[in-house]
């Protein structure tokens, strides 16, 4: 379990280095994520080192969205005067994940 966790977490700090260090724009979670994929799909890293970590962290991911809804809830003024902002980025952005997510299987797919 601990390998498992320093692999997950040491991908993390290395994609947010990456991140830091290039100034690109994508976030270092990210990098990191596609990393530790191509490590695995290469095989220099087993799945089975990885697995369990990652379906307790799966398992207990409402946990992370309490820091957010707290968030919410402390800065409800600020979202009252901006809710149309707010609100119009919250659907264009889930659309746009939807339908990138969607072409991209397909074409993973064919």
């Amino acid at each position: 379990m601990v390998k498992g966790i320093a692999y997950i977490f040491g991908f993390l700090f290395i994609g947010d280095s990456i991140s830091s260090i290039l100034h690109i724009p994508v976030p270092g979670n990210v990098i990191g994520m596609i990393l530790i994929t191509m490590s695995l799909k290469f095989g220099l890293i087993k799945l089975d080192d990885v697995k369990a970590p990652a379906e307790f962290l799966v398992k207990n991911m409402a946990l992370f969205f309490v820091p957010p809804g707290v968030g919410i809830i402390l800065y409800t003024d600020m979202i009252k005067n901006d809710w149309v902002a707010v609100t119009v980025s919250l659907f264009v952005g889930t659309f746009s994940v939807l339908i990138v997510v969607g072409l991209l299987q397909q074409r993973l797919e064919k």
